[in-house]
C-alpha cells in the first residue's frame, strides 16, 4: 500500500478517503484479508462501508457475483461509490445510500456472507468531529441492532464476520447468541509480542459448536512484520 494525499494504492486497486470521516486503517485490512471465503460465497454484504475498503478487497479475494454495501454517512456513501465505479469489479459492487435499519426492511436479498467493521467505540470519550463520532461509536449502530439484522439477511449456511475491541468480545458473543449466531472463529490482535491484544477478528455461523480462538502478531519489533502478517496482507500491500 502506497499513500499519495488521500489516495491509498494496493496492488490491484485504489482508495479515495478524502471524504470520509473514517480513514482506512489496520482494522479494516485486517479484516478484508482475514474474512473466511472457503465457503465460496456469491453475495456479500459490507455493513458501514466508510470507503468501501473491505468490499473491493472481497471483489479482489473471491468470485462473489453480487457485492453489495450499506453506508449511512452521505460523503462517505459518495465515495465508496466513487471506489468502486473506479475499481476492476465495479460490475460486481455497488452501495446503498441507507441506515443499516432502513436497508433490512428494504431489501430482500439473502447473503452468503455478510461483513462489518462497524462504530464500536461505546466510552464517553468522543471526538470534536460529528460525522467522525458517527462513525466510531456504537450509539448510531447498536450491536443489538446490527446482530438482528444480519439474523435476517444471511443465508442458513452462510457467515457473519467483524473485527471488534477484545475488550467488546465477550458481550458480543452474548449478543449474537441471543439471535442464533455462534463464534466459529476469533483471532486476537497483537500489535507485538508484548502487548495485550486490542483487536478480535470474529467468525460467526448459525451452528453452535467449537471455536477456534488464535492470536495474530502483527510486527516483531518496530517496522518488522511477522512471517503470519506478512501472508494475510501480501496480497494488498504493494511492499509486502
Amino acid at each position: 500500500m502506497s499513500v499519495h494525499k488521500d489516495i491509498f494504492q494496493f496492488k490491484q486497486f485504489a482508495v479515495t478517503q478524502s471524504k470520509s470521516a473514517m480513514k482506512i486503517g489496520t482494522d479494516g485490512v485486517l479484516l478484508g484479508a482475514w474474512i473466511p471465503i472457503a465457503h465460496k460465497p456469491k453475495t456479500i454484504l459490507d455493513i458501514g462501508a466508510g470507503t468501501g475498503v473491505v468490499a473491493l478487497m472481497l471483489a479482489q479475494r473471491t468470485e462473489a457475483l453480487t457485492i453489495d454495501a450499506v453506508e449511512v454517512d452521505e460523503k462517505a456513501y459518495v465515495e465508496c461509490t466513487e471506489n468502486f465505479e473506479s475499481s476492476p469489479w465495479s460490475d460486481r459492487l455497488f452501495c446503498y445510500h441507507a441506515s443499516f435499519e432502513e436497508f433490512v426492511h428494504e431489501i430482500y436479498e439473502k447473503y452468503d456472507l455478510i461483513v462489518s467493521n462497524p462504530p464500536f467505540y461505546t466510552s464517553d470519550v468522543k471526538t470534536d468531529s460529528h460525522t467522525r463520532n458517527k462513525a466510531r461509536f456504537a450509539e448510531s449502530l447498536p450491536f443489538t441492532q446490527l446482530v438482528e439484522g444480519v439474523s435476517v439477511l444471511l443465508e442458513e449456511q452462510g457467515l457473519f464476520v467483524i473485527v471488534l475491541p477484545c475488550a467488546e468480545e465477550e458481550s458480543f458473543i452474548s449478543i449474537a447468541a441471543s439471535s442464533g449466531l455462534y463464534p466459529s472463529h476469533v483471532t486476537r490482535v497483537k500489535g507485538n509480542p508484548t502487548v495485550e491484544a486490542k483487536r478480535s477478528l470474529i467468525t460467526f455461523s448459525r451452528v453452535k459448536g467449537q471455536c477456534e480462538i488464535d492470536t495474530l502478531i502483527i510486527e516483531k519489533q518496530r517496522g518488522v512484520y511477522t512471517e503470519s502478517y506478512i501472508a494475510l496482507t501480501k496480497e494488498f500491500y504493494l511492499k509486502m
